[in-house]
């Protein structure tokens, strides 16, 4: 009868620890899930700010190549201008 009994409890232990396992696994896959997820949610947070910048980034690179270009052109009228003048007051020299 001992025998029996002692038969019993094992099984039912086993059976016990089982279902704990079982429980744990369910657990465990859940929290990889939610882990996974912020890691996906952490990736997608970096590429919109490496995206937010690069759009800044190029904004502020075309302003100045903006300004550049219009101070250049500035510079090439302000040259223009002076060639003029010395090519008039050479004339006017000549007369």
């Amino acid at each position: 009868m001992r025998k029996i009994i002692l038969a019993a409890a094992i099984a039912t232990s086993a059976l016990g620890l089982a279902a704990c396992s079982n429980n744990t696994e369910t657990e465990t896959e859940e929290a990889v899930d939610a882990m996974a997820a912020d890691a996906e949610a952490n990736a997608d947070s970096a590429g919109e700010a490496i995206e937010g910048a690069t759009t800044e980034t190029a904004t502020d690179v075309e302003a100045a190549a903006d300004g550049a270009a219009a101070s250049a052109e500035r510079t090439a009228d302000e040259i223009a201008a002076d060639a003029a003048n010395v090519a008039a007051e050479a004339e006017e020299a000549a007369e």
